[in-house]
């Protein structure tokens, strides 16, 4: 960092405030993570001095002898972690990849039937507000009243509807889809069908959960989140779809791709084919199932019953009188990051919404474990009881802070 220190103090400050504040902070956002050292180096490197229009081989301009070497190798490493007929990782990011994704296989007015936000789905998958919504025609699935996707439902629904494409995925469900009966449903109707894995690509190249890619025609995914990479989007695909999906993609909705977030791309999924990545996977689970046991033991609702992937969604209005928000702001003053969300048939204001969505796949990279996840645990309860006192806040921090400094991070950046 001495060259940012010597050029632009005031970056510098913003960046070693950031330093500072994830390592002495507990990240349980849902969607974040913590890169390693080797990424954030790929992320830096001259890569980004780069243009490279085109794909490995076919580049409209010269000296692309490396970004293509950068490039095959991301898509080599991700065909093996998800067993993947093609793969294309010049997506700049999650939102964008999904609607490569839609503009490769529909035509505008097409009709596709995608999960509720509500009740758990993805701003992209058809809300209202978005692009998406604005070109195709959005019908959504909910929840049943347990909390579960009912397959027959969603089959009455398929067949009612009649979809070009059925879309899985989620930003806030908890539980395992069947792939095979969303398979079964979209044949019955003829549909297309797509999985948005961006939460869960990383428990599923860790095996952690099964691998949805041959049950699907199409799956996007972020590169971040549980898979620990960069800030970026990737598109797999059956082959009958890879020339579609590539043209979506340049020239059809993006110019240059960004070489030095392919080259971290190729870094991270080389670190995620390796024996530790698997423990990581497999600890992230049992670490969310730790801390849904806890949370009930402490009078939290949990939504969808449970979990069984990484994260928790609590009904903290409904169990404890306290909103989304007033919990993400109390646990703030702890130093625990986290996001106030909807659940399912929410009667409250999205902004200060009747929930908070919980995480541990950075905790689980950081080293921590269910005796951690305990100690958490009381203190998620700790802050979010005792909201309005402020000492008890700042006594609550202090031993945040301590238990972050026994798993340390980023010890060589300065």
């Amino acid at each position: 960092m001495k060259n940012i220190k010597n050029q632009d103090k005031e970056v510098y400050r913003a960046t070693m405030g950031e330093l500072k504040r994830q390592q002495e902070g507990m990240e349980m956002i849902a969607s974040e993570n913590y890169v390693s050292e080797a990424v954030l180096e790929a992320l830096g490197s001259v890569f980004t001095n780069k243009y490279s229009e085109g794909y490995p081989g076919h580049r409209y301009y010269g000296g692309q002898e490396y970004t293509d070497v950068v490039e095959s190798l991301a898509i080599a490493r991700a065909k093996k972690l998800f067993g993947a007929e093609h793969v294309n990782v010049q997506p700049l990011s999650g939102a964008p990849a999904n609607m490569i994704a839609y503009s490769a296989v529909l035509k505008p007015g097409d009709k596709v039937l995608g999960m509720d936000l509500a009740h758990g789905g993805h701003l992209t998958h058809g809300h209202p507000v978005t692009l998406s919504a604005k070109i195709y025609n959005f019908v959504r699935y909910k929840t049943d009243a347990f909390g579960k996707i009912d397959y027959r439902e969603l089959e009455k629904m398929a067949v009612k509807e009649k979809p070009k494409m059925i879309l899985a995925g989620f930003s806030a469900y908890t539980r395992q889809l069947d792939y095979k009966k969303f398979q079964a449903i979209a044949k019955k109707v003829g549909a297309i069908t797509m999985f948005d894995i961006a939460h869960i690509a990383g428990l599923i190249a860790g095996k952690a959960l099964p691998n949805p890619v041959p049950y699907f025609d199409i799956v996007t995914t972020t590169t971040h989140k549980t898979l620990r990479g960069p800030r970026g989007g990737m598109i797999m695909c059956k082959e009958k779809f890879a020339k579609a999906i590539d043209k979506a993609t340049f020239p059809g909705f993006q110019g240059g791709p960004h070489e030095n977030n392919i080259a971290a791309k190729a870094v991270a999924f080389g670190e995620a084919l390796k024996p530790a990545f698997k423990k990581y996977a497999v600890q992230t689970i049992k670490n969310a199932k730790i801390l849904e046991q806890e949370l009930k033991k402490y009078g939290f609702d949990i939504c969808f019953g449970g979990t069984d992937n990484h994260m928790v969604l609590v009904d903290v209005w409904g169990s404890k009188g306290v909103s989304g928000k007033e919990a993400q702001e109390a646990l703030d003053e702890i130093g625990i990051s986290l996001n106030k969300n909807m659940i399912p048939n929410d009667t409250r204001n999205p902004m200060d919404p009747s929930g908070i969505r919980i995480g541990v796949p950075a905790i689980t990279t950081r080293g921590m474990k269910e005796k951690e996840i305990k100690i958490i645990s009381k203190w998620i309860k700790d802050a979010i009881e005792n909201k309005d006192d402020k000492k008890e806040l700042k006594k609550i921090h202090n031993e945040v802070i301590k238990l972050c400094r026994k798993f340390p991070l980023y010890k060589n950046l300065k």
